[in-house]
């Protein structure tokens, strides 16, 4: 029997956060909240490079992956940041572009520029809600959950 929170299909996203280089994550605990303004809801697990470059700047991009990007997962949501450079990873993948001046994900479904309005420490993740600054949709093709369970990459 499923967990209740895993019983709806997330999409699964990448923030990339900035510091020395990028560093990108994976987050399914993300949720519009406002319309207008139009604000996010992000968690943010403890411990990572992720959260320290959230305290540290203002700006990170969301992006929502692509169905193809579930082999990235692996990557990005199970090797740490402190310990594995994400960014020399990408770079030599060739899976680095331009985005209004920040380093992304090629690829990507949508994003979203945004900026951090405040965080609140919530368990083991940090709650952070952030505006909208810009943003960019390009193809319906999403990836899930459901996508990450066929793939045996997550267990639901």
């Amino acid at each position: 029997m499923k967990r209740p929170w895993n019983i709806p299909d997330l999409p699964v996203y990448s923030l990339a956060t900035y510091g020395q280089r990028v560093n990108m994550n994976i987050c399914t605990y993300v949720t519009a909240i406002s319309m207008k303004p139009k604000l996010y809801a992000i968690g943010i697990y403890q411990n990572t490079q992720t959260l320290e470059n959230m305290y540290e700047r203002d700006l990170a991009v969301l992006q929502l992956l692509n169905r193809d990007h579930y082999p990235f997962v692996k990557i990005l949501g199970k090797k740490s940041g402190k310990a594995f450079d994400k960014q020399k990873w990408l770079k030599k993948n060739n899976l680095l572009e331009e985005w209004h001046g920040f380093k992304v994900l090629k690829g990507a479904t949508a994003r979203l520029l945004l900026q951090k309005l405040s965080f609140h420490t919530t368990g083991d993740h940090v709650l952070f809600v952030f505006k909208v600054l810009k943003f960019n949709a390009f193809d319906n093709q999403p990836l899930t959950t459901s996508v990450l369970g066929e793939k045996n990459i997550i267990s639901i």
